[in-house]
């Protein structure tokens, strides 16, 4: 941010925000276009703004950049806004989609967007190593806190898969990776799904949630950024990814993730086994 006029951003990113609540979505459209300019890496999100309003192409994730600042801005009301306002409580509904699959315990687990450790508290008993990783580093140190993490980085998931070594050059394995809440800011699940077949071992689990909607919305598309701002995929599109990455499907439930104004969020939580 070092090279950005902050002052500029901020006016025309606010004034895209008041156009886009008034409903002049063209005019809004076009001060986040301004915004992206000022702004490349996109810390305010704009793209993902201009194709929930269908002014922009849908964009295969989130900005990095966004991700990152929008969780150390809210890292410290991180655990009140997502459990007690939205209600979230996916970790537990995967702690227990596992017991009643009858897989675990894990010798290693793989917490990809660990947050603050939701995940790695639902799943302290029945993993003997447990690794997290999330990009912001603020809501690191607060995983850190939890205690419960044998090791702990700051990193984008797909990029950690992809290029994750030891100290001593050699690429680790999992046999369970979860993904709980990751797949709203991915898209594309493409990248994710083929970094993780790999990082597995023989048999391994890959189990995450996603959010989804309803048919007549995505009309047929694989993925789109919903009306607030993260991305939903469709349920034809995860079976059909899954199956070329070579995964073969334990569940695949519906599920409310979370609320949204009060209103339930649908979505999926998927527990796949790489064949």
């Amino acid at each position: 941010m070092s090279d950005i006029d902050e002052d500029a951003l901020a006016e025309v990113y606010n004034r895209g925000l008041d156009l886009e609540k008034s409903g002049d979505l063209e005019g809004a459209a076009k001060a986040y276009r301004e915004a992206l300019e000022l702004d490349p890496s996109d810390t305010g999100g704009v793209s993902i703004r201009l194709a929930a309003m269908g002014r922009g192409d849908t964009p295969e994730k989130m900005p990095d950049a966004y991700v990152e600042t929008l969780f150390d801005q809210n890292a410290d009301v991180f655990d009140d806004i997502l459990v007690d306002q939205l209600g979230y409580c996916v970790p537990l509904m995967l702690r227990e989609k596992v017991r009643q699959l009858g897989i675990g315990p894990f010798e290693r687990l793989l917490d990809l967007g660990c947050g603050t450790g939701l995940t790695g508290v639902a799943f302290s008993d029945c993993a003997k190593h447990l690794t997290g990783v999330d990009l912001s580093e603020r809501i690191v140190e607060l995983a850190f806190d939890r205690e419960v993490y044998d090791d702990l980085y700051v990193g984008e998931a797909v990029s950690f898969l992809e290029e994750f070594e030891e100290d001593d050059g050699s690429r680790p394995s999992w046999d369970m990776i979860a993904a709980t809440d990751v797949f709203p800011y991915l898209g594309a699940v493409e990248p994710i799904l083929k970094a993780a077949a790999d990082r597995l071992v023989p048999g391994g689990y890959f189990a995450f949630s996603t959010e989804t909607l309803a048919d007549d919305v995505l009309q047929g598309r694989p993925y789109m950024v919903g009306p607030k701002q993260r991305f939903a995929q469709g349920e034809a599109y995860l079976r059909t990814r899954l199956a070329e990455a070579g995964f073969e499907i334990l569940a695949f439930d519906p599920i409310t993730v979370r609320l949204e104004d009060g209103e339930p969020v649908p979505g999926h939580l998927v527990v796949a086994r790489k064949s």
